[in-house]
């Protein structure tokens, strides 16, 4: 699948870089729309992302990428927030949402020196309720991440269980204004996933998730003691988000990869004194939240989304630029060996 997906990109001009790392996963790297679109444990060519079904085919890839549309490849991307701001031109009316080009795809630049490899890019938009225009550039470096349970002598029996992961390295500059001069903006990190799986949002005492938009049935949505459980597998959208106070900085998403099981980690750090400014469309005096999930089955596609939110720069937070450092962790393997993972990490299982 790698070789083909890379050569299908390549045949609609959209040519990609592999990442190669110590312990042999590969990371497949889209510049344009600054991307991670492949995650690849050592021998293996089954990606643990979603990718957009067209770019299973040449001649698709070149359809898709030839259109107006929003070009949604898959993978993990960076966007920003609050999302009020940035992709409803007309908020507080919410009928037209725009993702802007100058975000993704944006124009992101390739460097690669001393074993690191980075996208940047520098892009002005205009905030749709300051009608300010902002001038800012994000940087994106990719790193190893070790496996995590690489010391853990007593999990013995999981040689079956593939593993790949990497480290994320994202930073929001204003490299122009003082922090006072900008309305508050912040890093949103998003990673698309097969639809159908469950997330699971740990926390450290019992917290009622908000729902952004879309009902989620009851059967779905399970809030325990110390966790947030979340069926991702209804049609239509739905997105539910939690507190920066309330989550440990580990989400995970469990799906079926054929007759084995997948769980992928996203493993953040959060921190609740920064400001975490994305909104509730209904409540934009509300802010705080650093983690969401956003199941999509329509139109655009058929994928889970596992997203995290970094305190912003700008007016009121006291800086001009955000660092963040998170790892992504990737296991695949049978069920039951995927669930002694699942509580060594997750602190739960399924």
């Amino acid at each position: 699948m790698t070789d083909d997906l890379i050569q299908n990109l390549r045949s609609a001009e959209k040519p990609t870089e592999i990442y190669s790392m110590p312990d042999g996963t590969r990371a497949l790297v889209l510049p344009y729309g600054g991307r991670i679109l492949g995650l690849f444990a050592p021998g293996s060519d089954e990606n643990f992302f979603w990718t957009h079904p067209a770019l299973a085919s040449a001649e698709s890839a070149r359809a898709f990428y030839a259109g107006s549309q929003w070009h949604n490849s898959g993978g993990d991307r960076t966007w920003l927030a609050p999302e009020a701001d940035f992709f409803f031109p007309d908020f507080p009316d919410l009928t037209r949402y725009w993702q802007p080009r100058e975000l993704d795809p944006g124009s992101y630049q390739v460097r690669s020196e001393n074993g690191q490899f980075e996208l940047v890019n520098r892009l002005t938009v205009t905030m749709s309720r300051s009608k300010q225009a902002v001038e800012l550039e994000i940087t994106k470096a990719l790193t190893p991440a070790r496996n995590p349970l690489r010391h853990e002598q007593g999990l013995a029996g999981l040689a079956e269980v593939e593993y790949a992961g990497y480290t994320l390295r994202t930073s929001l500059c204003l490299p122009s204004n003082r922090a006072e001069d900008s309305p508050p903006v912040g890093l949103w990190n998003l990673l698309q996933l097969p639809n159908g799986g469950e997330i699971f949002i740990p926390t450290y005492g019992r917290t009622e998730p908000k729902i952004v938009f879309g009902t989620i049935a009851s059967e779905d949505l399970a809030v325990q003691e110390h966790l947030v459980r979340y069926r991702m597998r209804a049609a239509g959208a739905q997105k539910l988000e939690v507190r920066a106070v309330a989550v440990t900085g580990r989400v995970g998403y469990l799906y079926a990869a054929g007759e084995r099981s997948a769980l992928v980690i996203r493993n953040v750090f959060v921190n609740p004194s920064g400001e975490y400014v994305d909104i509730p469309f209904d409540k934009t005096e509300d802010v705080g939240y650093a983690v969401q999930a956003c199941n999509i089955n329509n139109e655009l596609g058929s994928f889970s989304e596992l997203e995290y939110h970094v305190p912003a720069v700008g007016r009121g937070t006291g800086g001009r630029r955000a660092e963040d450092i998170s790892q992504v962790w990737a296991f695949r393997g049978p069920q039951p060996q995927i669930q002694r993972v699942m509580r060594t990490l997750l602190g739960c299982a399924r």
